[in-house]
């Protein structure tokens, strides 16, 4: 197997499972990456760069001065929720000021911090919409009338939103819509156009398949495997590529409650710290720290290659056909079927792996991947970096 076939079996992340591929140089990284001037931004390679500039219609010049605003705004958010303490209500990236802006409520929205930070007043703690949020939980364990997308806190807006399929619209969702209303008046409710489905078990492109049938995308390497998505397999699933070569078989799987998933590779099998963007360029996977609502963000899969855009929301519950998902992250980014388990970046930070939602990319649409890190804490893994 040549490097350049195999980089196209990687899939949504180079992992480079061929059983007789080519290394990389030691410590070398790919070509094409990306350089700045700007010694705060984060160094991208070049294919992500051109990506956003696609994506978000920004200059070179631009991409750089948006991942270092971005990088600053990854740090501050951790010392905003610190200082506002329990009158923290939420923050997000703000693309027109380049700053994270804190929605503060009560009194302390007037308190000077020195921070460099755009403060929001508002009604409402985080603490106590998140309350609600849970609340809205504990009613999935009964069952989610078909027409409810799912819910989340809109930290933009200050309100817990619900939504909702407006095509399925009947008495069951009205009576679930009519009792999230009475925790709080705090609810909104969205329609839209689609049900969320799990992006998986669609033929053709790359790169693994389950138990020979079934397709999923990689999300990232970690020691001794990758991480993916739980809906593509269960425990003893056999993953293979295109050609039916052996990567390895499911050592853990979780879905419907969460979605995620680890493959445990076999002897032979190389893996490596990079996320392909179909570009002919790997993307650099350097830790795994998440950035604010807002931010923007890059998918992988191996049915639509890599697309960008921004982070809506986070710890979103989704109610898919197969049963509730919790604390998936809601972007307006969009996929499709086979790209589930697929990386997500911002930078060069692993955010999450595909798990599902609605649209497609030539209309665009709703997509959610469960973050990384739970994932990594969940099976004790840790990723392959750069």
């Amino acid at each position: 197997m040549t490097p350049s076939r195999t980089v196209r079996l990687a899939g949504a992340v180079v992992l480079a499972i061929g059983l007789a591929i080519a290394p990389l140089p030691a410590v070398a990284a790919p070509s094409g990456a990306a350089t700045t001037s700007s010694t705060s931004a984060p160094r991208v390679s070049l294919g992500m760069a051109e990506a956003m500039k696609r994506d978000f219609g920004l200059t070179a010049e631009g991409v750089q001065t948006r991942l270092a605003q971005e990088d600053k705004a990854r740090g501050t958010e951790i010392v905003a929720r610190k200082l506002y303490g329990a009158a923290y209500a939420g923050s997000w990236f703000d693309p027109a000021t380049g700053k994270l802006a804190v929605a503060v409520a009560g009194d302390a929205a007037a308190d000077k911090t020195g921070l460099d930070v755009t403060v929001v007043p508002v009604a409402h703690t985080y603490a106590q919409l998140d309350a609600v949020k849970t609340a809205l939980d504990r009613q999935a364990g009964k069952a989610v009338p078909t027409g409810v997308n799912g819910w989340y806190v809109d930290v933009q807006t200050n309100t817990v939103v619900v939504t909702v399929n407006r095509h399925k619209v009947d008495a069951a969702v009205t009576g679930f819509i009519d009792e999230a209303r009475a925790l709080h008046h705090a609810v909104r409710v969205v329609q839209e156009d689609h049900s969320p489905v799990p992006y998986a078990d669609v033929v053709g492109g790359w790169p693994y398949w389950i138990n020979n049938a079934g397709r999923c995308s990689i999300g990232f390497a970690v020691y001794g495997g990758f991480v993916t998505a739980g809906h593509c397999g269960t425990p003893g699933s056999q993953a293979t590529d295109q050609y039916g070569a052996l990567y390895g078989y499911f050592a853990g799987s979780t879905f419907p409650y969460y979605d995620y998933a680890w493959v445990q590779t076999v002897a032979g099998v190389n893996l490596w710290g990079y996320m392909e963007g179909y570009d002919g360029y790997w993307y650099y996977v350097r830790g795994s720290a998440q950035v604010p609502v807002g931010s923007g963000v890059c998918r992988s899969g191996s049915t639509t290659g890599m697309w960008c855009n921004y982070i809506q929301a986070r710890n979103q519950t989704v109610n898919y056909p197969q049963g509730v998902v919790y604390n998936l992250t809601r972007t307006n980014v969009c996929a499709q079927p086979g790209d589930s388990g697929g990386s997500w970046l911002s930078s060069n930070q692993a955010q999450g792996v595909t798990s599902g939602g609605s649209g497609n990319c030539s209309t665009g649409g709703t997509t959610y991947y469960q973050e990384v890190n739970p994932i990594l804490s969940a099976y004790g893994l840790s990723l392959i970096l750069t």
